[in-house]
């Protein structure tokens, strides 16, 4: 084992911002003078009651969450939402659409087909999900309770270019792996959620911003813990919420601002994703899954086509330093990962070994 830190191309639990862990490790055993860990407050407790605030303000102020919308910090983990959202939401009309593009879409879109009447108003399957529909290919249903996408596709590498037009249904949208990554106008979503361990905080925690007005409908049998007025009545404090996680979240909220906030965050996406994105295009090995016009910003999946290749590169690039880049069992090949934490320098180090391998092979 190394005591050098590597550039960790994980699709999540992903890498966090060394200032952000260095920040918690100085605050470990004695948090600002308390006496003890964050880990081992009370929920309840004046000091942990002001990191939840803080971190609650920090993000609305940085999303710019407008009035009429509540940020729920939760356990579900992002694929409890799955449930949680037609379980609340579809009771309006009994419908909802969802566009399937990827494989956590797909998990959602079959979980809710157990709640209502589920309308596919859009699938990339027929491409192995390369490419996002356009707003003209969506079959819309007008009664439907609201309409669901995830914005970024992890596994495949796809990620949405534009905010889908749907009159007066309400946007659901899983933004777990490129939330925070750029400016987003909250308004025009009926939920946003995301899970942390991305772009964000740690693994175990949800974010949900809410419009106030879609809670208190849920289906009668919604369990307890599955109720968006539940959560908001409690303010997220039915139960022990996860505490260290809120702490980190609220740790790297300050260093987004550091950056100057989603607008600094943008920029460094484009940054980072073109130069890899350039250097795959005009290698003559490798490459890309995505299609132009949908690839993400956030999950870079490529290959060479040879899956002893592929395994020769995941390899060499292991050794050199750069881990997590085998891709998802789904699609094989590579997937490099280039979330908001990742430094320029990293991205800039794999251009420089893919065009090394390329080379060489």
């Amino acid at each position: 084992m190394s005591d050098q830190r590597v550039y960790n191309f994980s699709a999540g639990p992903s890498m966090l911002p060394l200032p952000v862990l260095e920040r918690a490790g100085s605050e470990i055993t004695n948090y600002r003078g308390s006496g003890m860990s964050v880990m081992e407050m009370s929920h309840r407790s004046k000091v942990f009651l002001q990191i939840f605030q803080e971190t609650q303000d920090k993000l609305r102020r940085i999303m710019r969450v407008p009035e009429g919308y509540k940020i729920l910090l939760l356990q579900t983990g992002a694929s409890g939402q799955f449930s949680m959202i037609p379980l609340n939401l579809i009771g309006k009309t009994g419908k909802a659409d969802y566009a399937v593009t990827g494989n956590f879409s797909n998990l959602a879109y079959k979980e809710a087909c157990k709640f209502g009447q589920i309308n596919l108003v859009a699938s990339s399957e027929d491409r192995n999900h390369s490419y996002i529909p356009a707003q003209d290919q969506l079959k819309l249903d007008l009664q439907a309770s609201y309409f669901y996408y995830c914005a970024n596709n992890t596994i495949y590498g796809t990620e949405w270019q534009y905010i889908p037009e749907t009159g007066d249904v309400p946007l659901v949208c899983d933004m777990s792996s490129d939330i925070l990554s750029m400016p987003v106008d909250v308004s025009k979503f009926g939920i946003i959620y995301a899970g942390a361990q991305k772009n964000m905080a740690p693994a175990g925690l949800t974010v949900v911003i809410i419009r106030e007005d879609l809670a208190g409908h849920e289906l009668p049998y919604t369990p307890l813990m599955m109720n968006y007025k539940t959560m908001i009545d409690k303010d997220s404090m039915y139960n022990t919420p996860p505490c260290w996680c809120i702490y980190m979240l609220g740790l790297n909220l300050d260093w987004v601002e550091e950056q100057g906030g989603v607008e600094g965050m943008e920029k460094l996406k484009k940054l980072r994703s073109s130069m890899l994105y350039d250097t795959i295009d005009n290698s003559r090995l490798f490459h890309c899954h995505a299609e132009p016009g949908s690839r993400s910003g956030m999950n870079v999946t490529f290959r060479t086509g040879n899956e002893e290749l592929d395994a020769k590169f995941i390899a060499e690039a292991t050794q050199a330093g750069f881990v997590n880049l085998k891709g998802h069992r789904k699609t094989g090949g590579m997937r490099a990962s280039i979330y908001n934490a990742m430094p320029v320098e990293g991205v800039e180090k794999l251009c420089d070994f893919i065009k090394a391998f390329d080379k060489a092979n």
